[in-house]
């Protein structure tokens, strides 16, 4: 198998810095594993790297598709894997750097799923469903089709939701039986991966809040305005953190402030349930930057990826 890096980590914990200074270390590229971060125009709200932060190091899988796409993780390891394939015959390093567990997850273990026609009529009906009867009914629904997939969803979990009965319905049949599937099949690529957090949680939690004052001195509403302006409000990409809770705000439903406190509450969620996924990895090789410095983290995680990279280990 061929070999590759992956940094994961929860949202805020400096991700991004730190891949592009591993690729600048060993010669690597990054291939960007987020499921917002492909869409064009929402450079703010998902944190995209910019021109400045990429420090030269090319970047894969970011901006490259319009808002009003459906995106799935399937579609994602396919353009992927040609990202990491292109990299490795290259022979350069792909680090697949990113928040979205099971996009790296899936793209390491070579998971297809198969979704029927691409056409996304069956998407938009459960959409429309969702939003006619709520999301306790789809779950029911999803709970009678694949129990052991609707145990570990909330309700309010639409998109998952909607995800796993599209499969189902497409003829991908159950995502439950596709991880059966996955435990036996040996995965597609060799992976070592770093995953970067806090140990204290308030620290971590510190970071988001200022991470979304960020976002808004550097124009988040105005981005969420002119996405409602192109006629996005209903597209799956503006359901993603800080769009939609701008959005009830930009559209006077809530006021802003109550927006916000929404936005960075919602953020901290999804940092906490980020590092639950990670926590079933237990080959992550982790490192907590209130304990250790961003110099010490990348001398330590350089030394590692040249073992594991070079003889084979990563001890």
């Amino acid at each position: 198998m061929k070999k590759v890096i992956c940094v994961a980590g929860p949202t805020a914990s400096g991700k991004t810095a730190f891949a592009v200074s591993l690729a600048e270390a060993l010669g690597g590229e990054v291939v960007s594993c987020d499921s917002m971060q492909i869409y064009r125009g929402m450079e703010v709200g998902t944190a995209a790297p910019s021109q400045k932060e990429m420090c030269g190091v090319r970047h894969y899988m970011v901006g490259t598709v319009s808002p009003d796409e459906p995106y799935s993780v399937s579609r994602y390891v396919e353009e992927a894997d040609k990202c990491v394939q292109n990299i490795l015959n290259s022979g350069k390093i792909p680090i697949i750097a990113g928040g979205t567990g099971l996009y790296m997850d899936s793209l390491i273990k070579g998971l297809y799923f198969s979704t029927g026609p691409g056409d996304g009529i069956i998407r938009k009906r459960l959409d429309k469903m969702y939003t006619r009867f709520g999301g306790l009914r789809m779950h029911r629904l999803l709970q009678y089709i694949d129990k052991p997939v609707a145990e570990r969803l909330h309700p309010n979990d639409k998109k998952r939701v909607c995800r796993a009965l599209e499969i189902y319905f497409s003829g991908g049949g159950r995502i439950s039986e596709h991880d059966s599937e996955t435990k036996e099949r040996l995965p597609r690529y060799n992976a070592l991966y770093f995953a970067l957090s806090y140990r204290d949680r308030a620290l971590l939690y510190q970071r988001i809040d200022k991470r979304v004052d960020m976002m808004l001195a550097n124009g988040l509403l105005d981005e969420v305005r002119r996405l409602l302006d192109m006629g996005l409000g209903s597209a799956t990409a503006m359901q993603a953190i800080g769009y939609k809770e701008l959005s009830e705000a930009v559209e006077g439903r809530i006021p802003l402030e109550t927006a916000v406190d929404d936005l960075k509450r919602a953020s901290r969620r999804y940092a906490k349930r980020q590092l639950t996924w990670l926590r079933k990895n237990e080959g992550i090789v982790w490192f907590y930057r209130d304990e250790q410095s961003d110099s010490e983290i990348l001398r330590i995680s350089t030394d590692i990826a040249k073992r594991f990279l070079y003889n084979g280990k990563a001890e």
